[in-house]
């Protein structure tokens, strides 16, 4: 029998995935259940959170809290976590092409990320500036920008 179909049949119901989405795993949460996929983290509220687009998943004794790279925060109270904590870790850094800090001239640096959804093409740099740096400012950004284009050209990507 397949872990899909072990889910609970409220789970299984509510889950809306994609075509070629697999069930990988999932634990109870407060609200119903979290469920990791081969392409994404199902949130009980229906959320959907693809994993090229997490910045960052936290867990400790109550659960879970994802940073999604546009700045939203996600939490899920989840007594057991089974396997979400490896499993989401595992497919979030199979999404990254490319993480690599540079230094910006006199101001610090910037770490550059590619991100790309499994099996897909790069969707997408993410610039990370060190702390104490303005990611708002618009000569900072020309900065990292260039950078970022001496990267791709070396990299290919």
């Amino acid at each position: 029998m397949s872990l899909f179909h072990r889910l609970p049949g409220e789970a299984r119901r509510s889950l809306q995935l994609e075509r070629g989405e697999r069930v990988l795993t999932f634990a109870a949460s407060k609200d119903g259940h979290v469920v990791a996929t081969n392409l994404a983290l199902h949130l009980s509220d229906g959320t959907r959170v693809p994993y090229e687009t997490i910045d960052k998943a936290s867990w400790d004794e109550d659960g879970v809290r994802v940073l999604t790279v546009d700045g939203l925060w996600h939490a899920e109270r989840i007594a057991e976590p089974r396997m979400l904590p490896e499993t989401v870790r595992e497919r979030v850094n199979s999404t990254i092409v490319v993480n690599k800090h540079v230094s910006l001239p006199g101001r610090g640096g910037v770490r550059l990320v590619a991100r790309r959804p499994p099996g897909g093409e790069v969707a997408g740099w993410t610039f990370v500036f060190d702390d104490g740096l303005d990611p708002d400012d618009p000569g900072l950004r020309a900065q990292a920008e260039q950078v970022l284009e001496g990267v791709r050209r070396s990299m290919g990507v």
